[in-house]
């Protein structure tokens, strides 16, 4: 069983290491299903404006759809391999930390 009892500053890194690799994968898990369509996702994507007129820059902008995913393998969009590998990746290190050092 995974405690945080007599874990060292270097365990807790890798703690801290494995939550935000978790983060990660849930922010992917979240933009893979608003491309899925199970969600409605943020009102606007973003872009960058360059120098000059404001106005001009926003009207000549590129439309990004965020709900549509630019590519897939079997079916599944980068933001669900990003979903399923940080997910996974996650689980394996608490896992890991979980079973201890050998020999200690």
């Amino acid at each position: 069983a995974f405690t945080m009892k007599g874990r060292g500053a270097g365990d807790m890194t890798v703690i801290l290491a494995a939550i935000c690799v978790g983060a990660s994968g849930l922010i992917g898990g979240f933009h893979a299903g608003v491309e899925y369509g199970w969600w409605e996702g943020i009102t606007s994507c973003a872009t960058v404006a360059g120098g000059g007129d404001p106005l001009d820059a926003i009207m000549n902008a590129p439309v990004i759809r965020c709900y549509v995913a630019p590519w897939t393998l079997l079916g599944v969009s980068l933001a669900g391999f990003n979903f399923l590998i940080s997910m996974a990746g996650a689980a394996a290190i608490f896992a890991l930390l979980g079973k201890g050092r050998k020999g200690t």
